[in-house]
């Protein structure tokens, strides 16, 4: 899932073009929460009025009264540009860098033979996260055609097509050793230049989908994964939204799958569901538990 947008600039706090009541805010706070789980607190009012203005904008609409209505509605597209709206994707390639060495070290002591290691990577955004797991799969087994293949999703739909594309600014990827962007990266010429774009081999590993972590059912294999990302999603989430997700993901694991998560994230509250077994890793607690 995309994450929620930082605050914006204070001239954001400024004179305002649109009306916008506290009944108008309460009613974003609450339909925000049941499309996508997110725990809006008053600090944020100004953050939703910057972002959904423009959706205001775009459809010609006058009140955030009418434009909520239109959400509620279900008309077209715009609930989904309304959780679009709302989210935005603070990502990087190999964010909270420590888990990839430990992913590589799961995914080659896993892998017996036979059919591809399934990683899930629940909060693709644009794509560098997922485009990271992929390189660390090739990495652990040094070649570019991995027994791994990827599962991408994201609730926001602006960003998998993006991130389908795999197409980067060249500072997107200055942080990466060189011999990485040699491998991994073709670079643009050309009417392209400052591009770059990864690998189709890399792009190969990877299956991109829509998927609302709020869903009751994800469509995915029990017991099918050998590792689940999901990173910097459930600190916009309750602690009872929390722990609902965790009871559809956790039987998604493989036995000895490790579940992924963000390092502001703790799930104590779920000591039933998942065991810790590293840093900001799980295990199911069910799980016989070879760590």
């Amino acid at each position: 899932m995309a994450e929620l947008l930082r605050e914006p600039p204070s001239s954001a706090t400024g004179e305002r073009t649109f009306a916008f009541e506290d009944r108008d805010f309460r009613r974003v706070c609450r339909m925000i929460y049941e499309r996508a789980g997110i725990s809006l607190g008053d600090h944020k009012r100004d953050m939703v009025y910057s972002r959904l203005v423009r959706r205001l904008r775009a459809r010609g609409i006058e009140r955030f009264s009418d434009y909520l209505d239109l959400v509620d509605a279900d008309a077209g597209d715009e609930p989904e540009q309304f959780v679009n709206a709302l989210t935005t994707n603070l990502t990087s390639f190999f964010r909270e860098a420590h888990h990839f060495p430990l992913l590589a070290t799961q995914l080659r002591a896993a892998w017996q033979g036979g059919p591809p290691l399934l990683v899930w990577c629940c909060a693709a955004s644009t794509g560098e996260e997922p485009y990271s797991l992929a390189i660390t799969a090739c990495e652990a087994f040094d070649t570019l055609t991995p027994p791994v293949r990827i599962l991408a999703t994201d609730i926001d739909t602006a960003v998998l097509q993006s991130a389908a594309r795999g197409v980067y600014t060249l500072d997107r990827i200055d942080a990466l050793e060189p011999a990485r962007k040699r491998r991994f990266f073709q670079r643009g010429a050309g009417a392209n230049a400052g591009l770059c774009r990864v690998r189709p081999e890399l792009r190969a590993l990877l299956e991109f989908r829509p998927l609302n972590l709020l869903d009751r059912d994800y469509g995915l294999k029990r017991g099918a994964y050998a590792a689940v990302f999901c990173r910097n999603v459930m600190i916009y989430f309750d602690k009872p939204t929390q722990y609902g997700v965790l009871q559809r993901i956790v039987p998604t694991l493989a036995e000895g799958g490790r579940l992924y998560t963000g390092h502001s994230e703790s799930f104590n509250h779920a000591a039933d569901l998942v065991s810790p077994c590293g840093r900001t890793v799980y295990r199911a607690a069910a799980d016989g538990g070879a760590r």
